[in-house]
């Protein structure tokens, strides 16, 4: 697996994690009509350079399981509220990628047949290969992990070349960049880099599971309309992280 960007053409496969509150634009809660068409086109343009693309989108534009438990909800009932929180957006992601012309599937980690195919990683591995984007949706299945976790374990069972990281800010900063005017943005990092400074970027199981399977993960801004297919050719600002830093 390559642990650097350079051309489309070097990723055959690749996993964008995305959050849910990034779904939010300007609003407080659910979906920006102007960001999902901005994802939908983001996601056809980097599909038409014959890269395999599968997605896995959080829940917080709908329902955060951390903050429903600290609210008094029993954790295993919050975090599966999440989970659903995660179909929701997936179906509406569905809708507007293929609206834009692309094949798509969403594969829930728990069945739900009347809206959606169950995970089943062969199957998954069949859409792939015959150029559907699949969306990953209900995180693990089980609660007490997150999406991104998620994120790095589908990424590791279907053998994906790179985990894209889009957020907020275009990749790890030496402190947070909207509020240090002296930060600055890092090249690369090694996995036990943000483990050991408990760097925020993911959380510390799909760190690990990620170098455990040696999947580099490029962290970039999905704000800017085009940038994942961009940072696909290395041409976006990003961070690496992988087993070395330099």
């Amino acid at each position: 697996m390559s642990d650097g960007p350079a051309s489309a053409a070097r990723y055959g496969r690749v996993l964008l994690k995305m959050s849910g509150e990034a779904l939010m634009g300007d609003q407080g809660f659910g979906h920006d009509r102007r960001v999902l068409r901005q994802l939908a086109e983001d996601v056809r343009e980097a599909h038409a350079t014959g890269v395999q693309i599968c997605l896995v989108i959080g829940g917080g534009n709908i329902v955060r399981g951390g903050t429903l438990a600290a609210a008094g909800v029993e954790r295993s009932s919050a975090d599966y509220m999440g989970m659903l929180g995660t179909v929701i957006n997936a179906l509406a992601i569905q809708s507007v990628i293929e609206q834009a012309g692309i094949a798509t599937r969403v594969m829930s980690a728990i069945p739900m047949p009347a809206i959606c195919e169950p995970y089943i990683r062969r199957r998954a591995l069949r859409h792939l290969e015959k150029g559907r984007v699949v969306i990953f949706a209900a995180g693990t299945g089980n609660p007490f992990f997150t999406t991104d976790s998620a994120a790095a374990l589908r990424a590791a069972e279907l053998d994906c070349d790179v985990l894209f990281k889009g957020t907020q800010v275009d990749g790890v900063y030496t402190a947070d960049p909207k509020k240090d005017a002296t930060a600055e943005r890092l090249e690369r990092l090694s996995y036990l880099d943000v483990l050991s400074n408990d760097l925020k970027v993911m959380d510390a199981s799909a760190i690990s599971l990620a170098r455990e399977s040696n999947i580099p993960i490029i962290v970039f801004s999905v704000h800017a309309p085009g940038s994942f297919a961009r940072v696909l050719r290395g041409a976006e600002p990003h961070t690496i992280i992988s087993e070395r830093a330099s």
